[in-house]
């Protein structure tokens, strides 16, 4: 999820610049929902400045609910800011493509720079990279999280970039956050569901020790008119489809997330 605060300038060229989405509001939402975790990801809109979500994460953990964060750098960040960020519970760095962003060129500076800190790499992709890159995220030195589902158009299974994240997931080093089903232009909610859950099913089939949930609360992309404002019970609910059983919902919402992010 991610928190947006207006006392925390954007980023010049910002394309998302949405409405306060706060501490207090996501509160109420988890329990609306019964969680008791969450990781708090620097949107796109404060480019590389992560005090947004470091003073998330401070309010978090000081209400009783257990926070990591994820963060926005550049390859040539020093080791003092990196040393800051692991202890306020920051574990990994995200390149988000669909919105500019940093360039892949910093991939494998910035994961050689994280690798001994045990971070990751969160990638959030224009479909047709996922091919492209594909061999190159191989050789990181990190653990590769594909946010969104691979952000895959539907219906995502035929598409290459489906195939590819697959073959990633093969490798024992990737993750597949299973959010974001809503986020694809132009279709209904009946459409996106069943098209997610095949999606997500394929992933879970290969690597359910290795599948992490999220909201995408407050879902920026509402507020740019690309679609309407999806219901998180619901979105909380398909999980619990997609899973099918017991032990896989666990793993997405507990035992899976308690790897990937050190809780």
């Amino acid at each position: 999820m991610h928190i947006y605060d207006a006392r925390f300038p954007a980023a010049p060229g910002a394309r998302l610049v949405p409405p306060d989405a706060l501490v207090p509001a996501y509160a109420a939402l988890q329990s609306r929902l019964g969680l008791q975790r969450c990781v708090v990801v620097t949107p796109s809109t404060y480019g590389q400045d992560n005090r947004c979500t470091v003073e998330a994460i401070r309010a978090l953990n000081a209400s009783g609910v257990q926070a990591r964060g994820i963060a926005v750098l550049s390859a040539d960040v020093d080791e003092a800011t990196l040393a800051s960020l692991h202890a306020e519970g920051v574990r990994g760095v995200r390149f988000n493509q669909t919105l500019g962003g940093l360039s892949l060129d910093d991939l494998e500076p910035l994961a050689e720079r994280i690798a001994p800190l045990g971070w990751h790499v969160e990638l959030l992709l224009p479909a047709a990279l996922w091919p492209q890159v594909a061999t190159r995220l191989q050789r990181l030195p990190v653990p590769l999280v594909f946010d969104h589902l691979g952000r895959l158009p539907h219906p995502g299974r035929e598409h290459p970039g489906h195939h590819a994240i697959l073959a990633l997931l093969d490798t024992g080093r990737a993750w597949v956050k299973l959010s974001g089903a809503y986020l694809q232009d132009g279709t209904t909610p009946a459409q996106w569901s069943a098209d997610a859950q095949a999606m997500a099913r394929a992933y879970l089939h290969v690597a359910p020790h290795r599948m992490v949930w999220g909201s995408n609360w407050p879902h920026p992309t509402v507020h740019a008119g690309l679609h309407a404002a999806p219901d998180e019970a619901e979105l909380l609910a398909l999980l619990r489809r997609w899973t099918a059983d017991d032990v896989t919902w666990r793993r997405a919402l507990v035992d899976n997330p308690t790897d990937l992010y050190n809780f």
